[in-house]
């Protein structure tokens, strides 16, 4: 495989499964170095274990986003250990749905501090990394890429703060590309549609019941990470401000 990321570093976040994983594995396969972060330490090892029989460098770092002093260690252990920070993929989040009316507070709580609050937390310590390897070699251009999803371009019913939160996302992300893009830092969005994760496994039951019986064709992990590593392999004069991804069956 075209090493087209060579002497590049990558910290992918919610990096112990799904999107995250497939990202780091894919990122290393075209030749960064990733740090892999996430709460799931077992997981992590796992994965970097792969990495390295295939070759590749990848650092374990167990880490909640949430904190913010443990998002910024996270970013400074990766610095500290791999060299330097060229790519950021802000993948860490949770999807919990369900009607608003009698909705667990806590439930929203997580959602705003992990997809929004660990979100900004990883951003805002990285960029002083990203915007230094913009420029400097090989590449010279950085990446954050942050995910979003199909829920961030249209509020439904049973989404709502779940879509708040993604919009959020949305928003955060074009109005900090127009402030560094001219500094080489290009800021991606990524809206996945039905993508079969253990995203949706954090619902409470009656919630999963439902979402049971809407099961429709869905993408795979690894469609995603495909997609992701196609923004942060272009040219240095390409930028993919945002890619909506719907597996071809799904109409909303």
């Amino acid at each position: 495989m075209e090493a087209a990321l060579e002497g590049t570093v990558a910290l992918v976040t919610g990096a112990s499964s799904g999107i995250g994983a497939a990202t780091a594995a894919a990122l290393a396969d075209h030749g960064a170095a990733v740090a892999l972060a996430a709460r799931r330490r077992d997981r992590l090892e796992e994965l970097a274990a792969g990495i390295r029989a295939r070759g590749g460098t990848a650092l374990v770092l167990e880490c909640d986003v949430t904190d913010q002093d443990q998002a910024a260690d996270m970013v400074e252990r990766t610095v500290a250990e791999l060299g330097r920070l060229d790519t950021l993929v802000n993948n860490a989040g949770i999807m919990l749905l369900g009607g608003a009316v009698g909705a667990p507070l806590a439930e929203w709580q997580q959602m705003v501090e992990l997809n929004v609050l660990g979100l900004l937390y990883c951003a805002h310590a990285a960029l002083p990394h990203l915007l230094r390897a913009a420029g400097d070699r090989p590449r010279q251009v950085a990446d954050m890429v942050n995910i979003s999803s199909v829920a961030g371009r249209v509020a439904r019913n049973g989404n709502n703060v779940y879509s708040l939160t993604k919009h959020g996302v949305g928003a955060f992300s074009e109005s900090l590309r127009q402030e560094v893009t001219r500094r080489y830092v290009r800021v991606s969005l990524v809206e996945p549609g039905a993508t079969a994760t253990e995203l949706a496994s954090h619902n409470r039951p009656e919630v999963l019941e439902s979402l049971s019986s809407q099961a429709g064709q869905r993408m795979e992990a690894g469609d995603i990470a495909d997609a992701i590593t196609y923004i942060v392999t272009r040219p240095r004069h390409v930028s993919v401000n945002e890619m909506l991804i719907r597996p071809t069956e799904q109409e909303r």
